[in-house]
């Protein structure tokens, strides 16, 4: 009787949550403009870590700085360290870039910062929380922005607390969520149902900073903005799609924390499959942020689960001749790293999406550690020349997409050479922001996407139906290597990555000439 009657008690609590849940999601849904008059507390849990020092308290800085923030906003750091708020400045004042004009701004910054120490267990640390909080509110109309910069662990404890002991009482309440969202499909929609018996999903804010690069978000506009492109966007005209990020560095010490999630969770099923999703998605009913979030869901739904044989995996080796110490240690040799351990730091992936706008065009994934180069862009390549007349020295047209380093768009194409003779060459139609917008500052992803949810706009962070396929997509081929223990292919510390990759995207309608000379305007 006593276990009955404590069921129809948490039933009758998580209805009573749903309910003012609705009620909140209206309030929400009626008032996603930028509120600059009254108060705002923004609460970073983790303060005292990498995450906040590094991001979010330099990007708060520079917010606060540009006079981007509502007028009356307060920044209260909570940490399981005991710190004084002067050590917490101290920890994070490298990574702020403070000219030596604005000193005067960056004390008045400061003094609007405050520091509690607490466990993120105990529900009275968090009613001792709410108490601080309340005084910054002064009564009125006042609006909370929860940062989680913590590890997933920790996640559902901080949001039982928060529910229950630190809402705002007539304003409204934002939580913004950092990945790993989940370690695979079950445990994302675990961590995924428990958010939604306490938070209506206007109130969720998932982060994804690669959503706030500044080519990232040109997609939208490169793509519904201009005519000239539509027509060839299809697979009639391309070829295939390849998305790449690169490194030229190792774990260089952090192979203990890479080594739980793997290049895999790390970048390919998070930060490429949004850029895949925004490359390839129908034109949405509007810029409304759920219109667009819907289409993306939609072409996540046309790919298949993937599977072993259409991917390559790598795990990076030192080079006995590099110059650099670091460049002669392999994976392995970082002692942070368990024994053996066959967690990949390449991951090269085809896949393919089922409809009929993209029928048979592979969409290429590929991301590694210990490259090259540093690299991040979307390539497409189109069709080889029907009829050609020139005896195949026609290349392939590309339009690059270069979200890091240097933002850049150009378009590679064939032009007759200068001078008396008839020869083709490579050259390109080059929009490059630095050439372009000279002296321009780009905002930081961080930036945009915390200037974002002042403003409760969603558009450029991730719905739960969309981490939810895109664990779908990738969560088979995870549990088949963990199970299977997949051995990663050796590659070179500053090489290209296995070469297995090339021969799979040369199969997968990619081509590579290796002719193509950029000249620095």
């Amino acid at each position: 009787m006593a276990e009955r009657k404590r069921k129809t008690s948490t039933e009758e609590s998580l209805q009573y949550i749903r309910q003012s849940l609705k009620s909140e999601e209206m309030d929400n849904l009626e008032g996603t403009h930028f509120d600059r008059f009254n108060p705002h507390v923004f609460v970073i849990f983790g303060a005292s870590g990498d995450l906040a020092k590094k991001k979010i308290y330099p990007t708060l800085w520079w917010l606060f700085r540009d006079n981007l923030l509502p007028i009356s906003t307060t920044f209260v750091g909570y940490a399981r360290s005991r710190l004084t708020l002067q050590q917490l400045r101290e920890k994070c004042h490298q990574y702020m870039n403070v000219k030596s004009d604005e000193e005067e701004k960056y004390e008045k910054f400061w003094k609007l910062n405050y520091y509690v120490t607490g466990t993120y267990d105990q529900r009275k640390d968090f009613e001792l929380l709410n108490i601080e909080l309340e005084k910054f509110e002064r009564e009125n109309i006042a609006h909370r922005l929860f940062y989680l910069a913590v590890p997933p662990t920790i996640f559902v404890n901080i949001m039982v607390h928060l529910r229950h002991t630190c809402m705002g009482q007539k304003g409204w309440t934002r939580v913004i969520i950092e990945k790993p969202f989940g370690h695979d499909a079950a445990s994302s929609q675990k961590l995924s149902d428990h958010l939604a018996m306490l938070f209506s999903e206007n109130q969720i804010y998932r982060i994804d900073h690669y959503l706030g690069k500044e080519m990232v978000q040109n997609l939208m506009i490169f793509r519904f903005g201009n005519r000239i492109f539509s027509p060839t966007w299809n697979r009639d005209n391309i070829a295939s799609v390849q998305i790449t990020f690169k490194e030229p560095f190792g774990t260089q010490g952090r192979g203990g924390y890479f080594d739980e999630f793997g290049i895999i969770r790390d970048v390919m099923q998070n930060h490429l499959l949004q850029i895949l999703s925004l490359v390839a998605m129908e034109k949405p009913a509007s810029c409304h942020p759920d219109d667009i979030r819907n289409e993306k869901v939609k072409v996540l739904r046309c790919i298949k689960a993937l599977k072993l044989d259409q991917v390559v995996l790598g795990q990076y080796v030192g080079d006995p001749n590099a110059e650099d110490p670091e460049a002669r240690l392999g994976y392995l040799d970082d002692p942070t790293v368990p024994a053996g351990s066959n967690t990949p730091t390449f991951a090269f992936a085809v896949l393919k999406i089922n409809n009929e706008r993209w029928d048979g065009v592979p969409f290429i994934l590929k991301c590694g550690k210990a490259l090259n180069e540093r690299k991040a862009e979307v390539r497409v390549q189109y069709q080889d020349v029907p009829g050609d007349i020139f005896d195949g020295k026609a290349k392939r047209n590309e339009l690059v997409i270069r979200v890091q380093p240097g933002e850049a768009l150009y378009i590679k194409m064939m032009t007759k050479s200068p001078g008396i003779t008839f020869d083709l060459e490579e050259t390109e139609l080059d929009f490059t922001y630095s050439n372009r917008y000279k002296g321009l500052k780009l905002s930081d992803a961080y930036e945009r996407l915390i200037l974002d949810v002042f403003c409760g706009s969603q558009m450029h962070f991730v719905r739960n139906d969309e981490l939810h396929e895109a664990w779908r997509i990738f969560t088979p081929l995870l549990h088949q290597i963990e199970k299977e223990k997949i051995p990663p292919i050796p590659y070179k510390y500053g090489s290209r990555g296995p070469k297995e990759a090339d021969e799979m995207a040369k199969k997968n309608n990619f081509a590579y000439y290796g002719s193509y000379k950029w000249v620095k305007p």
